[in-house]
């Protein structure tokens, strides 16, 4: 990945939920290529632990605290991005919730509205801030975390999975309607990958044992797996894709 079209000099990349797992590991890629990344959270005590690993690296990081399922709470970060560098080229929309419940059938509805909310909403609502910005600077990349559970039904896991499949399609829906303004819109679908926010899955080891049976490739998935995908869709590399949800699943879903 040292070729050319995969550095992001003096890009302005913002990473939801950058401050722990997946996000911070994508977000620290990007600043090691050279962009200017912005990461966003609701816990300022994640945020600077955050900022110190990105320190530890000589690499420099703004930190937001937002909720991004909270129109004036977003409206108030993007305002202070176009104050401080007047311009978006990349947004990775990392956030994700998944509760488990027993069925969709008797969810709580409190329980719906919030994972819809978090999953679906926000990523409408940072992506509908971002695009102001991009159109302004003639164009940019929109990165969506998705996860095969939004092709996948998975018992305890429902309105998690109804919430990504809306993800999926405001991808191609959005990739639709911006691609003659130069701003494509993918997303990334892994399965479970190993952060803190999947650890009681492959935290149990008979769960886990029985995870990996359904992976061809024989192991749950790694950030690293992830943030590959992630780099490829932000660059120059991928200027023709749009509206592609690519797969990041060690063969899970061919079988």
């Amino acid at each position: 990945m040292g070729v050319k079209e995969l550095e992001f000099d003096s890009k302005v990349v913002l990473v939801t939920g950058g401050s722990r797992g997946l996000g911070k590991d994508i977000a620290i890629s990007f600043a090691r290529r050279g962009a200017k990344v912005i990461i966003c959270g609701r816990k300022q005590e994640n945020l600077d632990r955050a900022a110190g690993d990105f320190s530890k690296e000589g690499l420099k990081v703004v930190t937001i605290n937002a909720h991004i399922a909270k129109p004036d709470q977003v409206s108030s970060m993007f305002a202070q991005i176009d104050k401080q560098f007047g311009r978006l080229d990349v947004l990775v929309n990392n956030v994700g919730m998944n509760i488990l419940t027993a069925s969709v059938a008797d969810a709580d509805v409190g329980l719906w509205d919030k994972i819809i909310e978090v999953n679906l909403k926000g990523t409408f609502l940072v992506s509908r801030s971002a695009v102001q910005l991009m159109r302004s600077s003639g164009g940019g990349k929109i990165v969506n975390i998705s996860s095969i559970a939004a092709r996948r039904a998975a018992p305890g896991m429902g309105i998690y999975c109804i919430a990504k499949a809306g993800v999926e399609m405001l991808t191609k829906v959005m990739a639709a309607e911006l691609a003659k303004e130069n701003i494509n819109v993918n997303a990334v679908a892994p399965c479970m990958v190993k952060t803190q926010f999947s650890q009681p899955f492959w935290g149990n080891e008979e769960l886990a044992n029985e995870i990996i049976k359904t992976i061809p490739k024989g192991r749950i998935g790694e950030t690293r797996d992830v943030v590959g995908a992630v780099m490829f869709l932000a660059s120059e590399l991928a200027e023709f894709v749009t509206g592609e949800v690519v797969t990041v699943d060690g063969g899970a879903m061919a079988i």
